[in-house]
């Protein structure tokens, strides 16, 4: 049965508003999308055979449940910020596995398909690269990399994003081509700070 649009964030607000079992109705609601951004996740990552979405989908909504200090505005908030749990704990996993093997194979992702000059890089990047760059390219200007979580770790179109953010689909259409780009030369020509 499809969702109605509102529905995902009148229990969101119920929740928050101390409704405990607006949470417990939420979670059949948003599950097959929390998924379906799970196995895109997990289909990036050679290295995380042990996680299944299920699992990852479990662990990240566990860590949204205990974020009791973000103020969930909406169903689109929502998904973004699930999402990008999954990113962080898929990082943490693979800093420990790095540490468990110092300096051994590197957690990978794969890159958008309309990444510059993709022909002339891997397939595959660091997944802990990208996250750094991320969270550089926030540093530096907090609403691109925004919209890079939404396009891409939040599945979100860039209408949706528009929507979200307020502003002209060509304005997120521009900030995600020229996100995309910093991001690409952070990672690739060296000018992310080594940590």
């Amino acid at each position: 049965m499809p969702v109605e649009r509102g529905e995902v964030t009148r229990l969101l607000r119920a929740w928050r508003a101390g409704d405990a079992e607006a949470l417990n109705q939420l979670l059949p609601l948003v599950i097959g999308e929390l998924k379906r951004v799970a196995r895109a996740y997990l289909a990036r990552e050679r290295h995380a055979e042990s996680w299944q979405p299920t699992m990852l989908v479990n662990e990240a909504y566990l860590r949204l449940v205990d974020c009791q200090q973000v103020t969930l505005q909406d169903q689109a908030h929502f998904y973004r910020l699930a999402a990008k749990k999954m990113r962080e704990i898929l990082v943490d996993y693979a800093r420990k596995k790095r540490l468990q093997k110092m300096g051994g194979s590197l957690q990978k992702v794969e890159l958008p398909p309309d990444v510059p000059d993709r022909k002339s890089v891997k397939d595959r990047v660091d997944l802990i690269a990208v996250h750094t760059a991320l969270e550089e390219l926030h540093a530096q200007d907090p609403r691109k990399a925004e919209i890079v979580e939404m396009r891409f770790f939040g599945g979100l179109s860039i209408e949706e994003i528009a929507e979200v953010l307020g502003l002209g689909v060509s304005t997120v259409h521009r900030e995600l081509q020229f996100a995309k780009v910093w991001l690409f030369h952070a990672i690739y020509e060296g000018t992310l700070h080594e940590s």
